[in-house]
C-alpha cells in the first residue's frame, strides 16, 4: 500500500510538472513565432492602463 501511495505521488507530481513546463515553453514559443513586431503591445497596453491604480499590499499600516 505504502508503495502504491509512493507511485501515485510520484506520477501526480511528474503530470502537474510536465503541464506546468508545456505551458509555459509553449507560450514562450508563440510569443516568439507568432507575436509579430508588436508582441509587447498587450503588456505595454495594460501597463498604461493600470498605470494610475492604487498599489495593494506591501507596507503594513500601523495602528
Amino acid at each position: 500500500m505504502l508503495t502504491y501511495l509512493i507511485d501515485l505521488i510520484l506520477v501526480a507530481v511528474c503530470v502537474i510538472g510536465i503541464t506546468a513546463i508545456n505551458g509555459v515553453l509553449t507560450n514562450a514559443i508563440g510569443e516568439k513565432w507568432f507575436g509579430g513586431k508588436n508582441h509587447s503591445h498587450i503588456f505595454n497596453q495594460s501597463k498604461r492602463i493600470q498605470s494610475g491604480w492604487n498599489q495593494v499590499g506591501g507596507k503594513k499600516h500601523k495602528r
